[in-house]
């Protein structure tokens, strides 16, 4: 009898905070465009959330590249097909790994600071200081962050996949010596733009999704360095796995 009290205790919070959040997106989405009116913000965004990220998205790019070609490379040459690897390494990269991955990687890098920064204007209450000035914190500080995730993710994604070819490149040309022509050949044929497209919409909703919890993390945290902690670990935990379901969904729309 506790076990369904709980479950249900537990399901109707889901569903509250749910509710919440959707509530709390649609008023920041109303404020987008009037904060397309400072674009200096939204670029000072980009760079915090995009540009700052791009060593561990580099890094981490090059080695999922390196191992897809080791485990490629592996699997194929039992069908005597190891010179079809660059098509694996395209179609992994492009439509799946890239964007996945890298969404997992903003939520961890990018995603904790937007929640953390925000929180900690609102414990040290700038954002009451900046309603007391008739300067809206939705306009000013939330849909900056929102829109900088959303240009960034993409872009992001597709440096993870360029850099991850590359990395597949060295392993299977240079260490395993993989045909070169047959390598770019197969990954040419492979690069269609229905998986480069699908790769997109995958990037841009990921974008979406986890700039916006981060923002609605921050903008809701208790206003004390414990609750900064625990928003900043539930942006972390909450875009995780909004991106795993949100890739399921766009994948089984675009198919």
């Amino acid at each position: 009898m506790s076990l369904a009290r709980e479950l249900r205790d537990n399901g109707a919070l889901l569903l509250a905070n749910l509710g919440r959040f959707t509530l709390f997106s649609g008023r920041l989405v109303a404020r987008v465009p009037s904060a397309l009116r400072h674009p200096r913000l939204i670029v000072n965004q980009v760079y915090n959330t995009g540009a700052l990220s791009l060593v561990i998205i580099m890094l981490s790019g090059l080695f999922v590249g390196m191992v897809l070609a080791l485990t490629g490379v592996d699997l194929l040459q039992r069908f005597g097909s190891e010179e079809e690897v660059g098509a694996v390494a395209a179609v992994a990269l492009v439509k799946e790994l890239g964007p996945v991955v890298t969404a997992l990687l903003f939520a961890g890098r990018a995603g904790t600071a937007v929640t953390s920064e925000i929180g900690l204007m609102k414990a040290t209450d700038q954002l009451a200081a900046l309603q007391m000035m008739a300067v809206d914190p939705m306009e000013r500080i939330c849909a900056p962050r929102l829109l900088g995730g959303v240009i960034a993710m993409p872009l992001l994604a597709a440096i993870f996949s360029v850099v991850g070819l590359v990395g597949a490149y060295l392993i299977a040309v240079r260490v395993l010596h993989v045909d070169p022509g047959q390598f770019w050949s197969e990954l040419k044929d492979a690069m269609r733009s229905r998986y480069v497209r699908e790769g997109i919409w995958k990037s841009c909703a990921f974008g979406l999704a986890c700039s916006a919890i981060a923002v609605y993390q921050g903008y809701v945290a208790q206003a004390t360095p414990e609750g900064v902690g625990r928003a900043t670990t539930r942006t972390v935990v909450t875009s995780s796995v909004a991106v795993l379901v949100l890739d399921y969904i766009v994948t089984a729309v675009l198919l």
